[in-house]
């Protein structure tokens, strides 16, 4: 079966949605944040020392975080779609005088509410 791959218009509905989570990320709106994923058992998030299953546990690891530090900024962003209702987003992530930066994957699909986050990953790694 051949998939249609990185099409314009959803690369950019993606797009528009993973910024909207990042803003909400970095605002501190755990709310919004925890509405970006899918609501499900199955919801997956590896962190960098933490892990959760099911949006349950992922909403309360949530509630216990403080908030991200300030100057977050993203780099070499990517958005791969797989037809309409599948994408992939990478990013790396730094904060100033860091001596780590970050790296960040998520995959989205589209279900009957919207676009969701179904698994995500972060990690670090020395510069």
């Amino acid at each position: 079966m051949e998939v249609d791959v990185d099409l314009e218009d959803v690369k950019a509905e993606v797009l528009d949605l993973f910024l909207g989570y990042e803003a909400a990320l970095v605002a501190g709106d755990v709310a919004a944040v925890n509405d970006f994923f899918w609501d499900s058992s199955l919801t997956l998030r590896y962190g960098i020392a933490d892990y959760q299953l099911g949006i349950d546990e992922l909403v309360a690891w949530r509630n216990t975080q403080n908030p991200m530090p300030p100057g977050r900024t993203l780099v070499d962003t990517v958005v791969t779609t797989f037809g309409r209702n599948a994408a992939v987003v990478n990013t790396m992530f730094r904060y100033p005088n860091a001596t780590r930066h970050g790296r960040q994957s998520q995959t989205w699909i589209r279900l009957s509410n919207g676009w969701k986050i179904v698994c995500a990953h972060v990690s670090e790694v020395d510069d």
